[in-house]
């Protein structure tokens, strides 16, 4: 598969041409890069307005991702989640609707700030299961616009997003999936991409899983989706992305295109068995580990340890994890951490001596809504200490603990369960609204 970013970028690198444009390192800097960054200068073509390199390299990962549209961010899911709600709430307009938008309680924040720009209703759901959404749907008075599910989650719990996706069809209504954690998806002995499962568009943060540079993802446009989505979706991207992208990242996005092309599948497929053989023996010694293909979730408690005592461990031992708190550890991996690093890193973990396993639960909350995310997030606002936030209303998106469900979410209430929950969880301040 050809890399036509990286070979014009490449190219006029070579070509010691004068620089009389942005950025202002002018190809020479500390960091050895700098040839390789410059601006949408001619023959570079324009992201957004793609018709020349960058629209020819993305119509080579919607080859590779089987879609009708594929579209590059050089801002992460983020930017790709922002367009994705933005193209809903279009199609709900465009059918004479007020937007309404079904999400669980664990939505990435950029979620709550994009409901707060664009104005759209939201109900969040507790637990979204495919039984869950299908009883939701039929007890709706008038369908919502969209069901909007993260899958994977923080610490790699997925959704049945195939039977989700047959639900909304049956209801007309449409699947969004924050897909960020689950790019390689498409690429394991059995596809469990949204797009192959039903949804109508989805994000992927690449550089999550896949070989790129931070910052480069994907948001990706069904075959099956209305139409309007694969027309307008680099409108929906301009209206939030800044108008100067990382020409480096997108040489990434580019190059990861022959990468995959070029056996990468295979060698994911091969890393992915390792990584089971070795959760599988981990487990066989009394770890609790779950999660996708590419994340081990550990459990800690129920080896003696919090998940930040483990962190600390692996850290003495030159090993840094992705995410701790006091119940879960996880590790986020890779091809490209290899075989080698595998075995160290079971060789660290069977040698911490297991424990009596540590039983406190989390607390668990279940705040009162006062405002819509909006009116909460537009109001003045303070910061002020957690011991006397009691009846005070979250201004801030959402306090983001425990993994993957937020505590409160901007316009809810803060209760005596809320506060005890920030405790556990060393949260000692917040912003409420005035």
């Amino acid at each position: 598969m050809n890399t036509p970013i990286c070979d014009f970028v490449r190219t006029y690198a070579e070509s010691n041409t004068m620089r009389l444009h942005m950025p202002g390192h002018k190809g020479v800097g500390p960091l050895g890069v700098e040839r390789l960054d410059i601006t949408e200068i001619d023959g570079a073509d324009v992201l957004y307005q793609s018709h020349g390199i960058i629209r020819e390299s993305e119509d080579n990962a919607a080859e590779l991702f089987g879609t009708a549209r594929t579209v590059y961010s050089t801002e992460g899911s983020s930017l790709s989640i922002r367009a994705m709600l933005y193209l809903a709430v279009l199609w709900a307009r465009e059918n004479g609707k007020r937007p309404h938008i079904f999400a669980g309680r664990s939505a990435h924040k950029v979620f709550m700030h994009t409901a707060a720009l664009l104005d759209f209703d939201v109900t969040f759901v507790g637990d979204i299961t495919a039984d869950s959404i299908d009883s939701m749907l039929k007890a709706a008075p008038e369908p919502p616009t969209a069901i909007y599910v993260t899958s994977p989650n923080y610490i790699g719990e997925t959704a049945d997003i195939k039977r989700i996706s047959e639900h909304c069809r049956k209801y007309g209504v449409l699947l969004l999936v924050d897909n960020a954690h689950g790019a390689y998806f498409k690429f394991i002995e059995e596809s469990r991409h949204p797009i192959d499962l039903g949804a109508d568009m989805c994000c992927d943060s690449a550089h999550k899983t896949l070989p790129v540079l931070t910052g480069g993802a994907y948001l990706h446009i069904s075959k099956n989706a209305p139409p309007m989505f694969a027309e307008q979706c680099e409108r929906a991207m301009e209206l939030f992305a800044s108008t100067s992208p990382s020409y480096l990242i997108l040489q990434s996005l580019d190059a990861a295109n022959r990468c995959i092309a070029d056996g990468y599948p295979s060698k994911l497929r091969r890393f992915i068995r390792e990584v089971i053989l070795l959760k599988s023996q981990l487990i066989r010694r009394d770890f609790l580990v779950s999660g996708d293909p590419h994340r081990m979730t550990f459990h800690a408690k129920q080896y003696g340890y919090t998940g930040n005592e483990f962190a600390e461990i692996l850290l003495r031992s030159g090993i840094v994890c992705e995410f701790a708190d006091p119940d879960y550890l996880v590790l986020m991996l890779t091809p490209e951490v290899g075989t080698e690093a595998l075995a160290q890193l079971e060789q660290v973990l069977t040698a911490i001596p297991k424990r009596r396993p540590l039983v406190a639960a989390p607390p668990t909350s279940s705040p009162m809504r006062a405002m819509s995310i909006r009116e909460a997030m537009m109001s003045p606002s303070e910061e002020i200490a957690v011991a006397n936030a009691r009846g005070r209303v979250l201004a801030s998106a959402g306090v983001s603990c425990p993994p993957a469900v937020p505590i409160v979410i901007c316009g809810e209430i803060i209760g005596e369960r809320e506060q005890r929950a920030f405790e556990y969880y060393g949260i000692t301040k917040v912003r409420v609204v005035k």
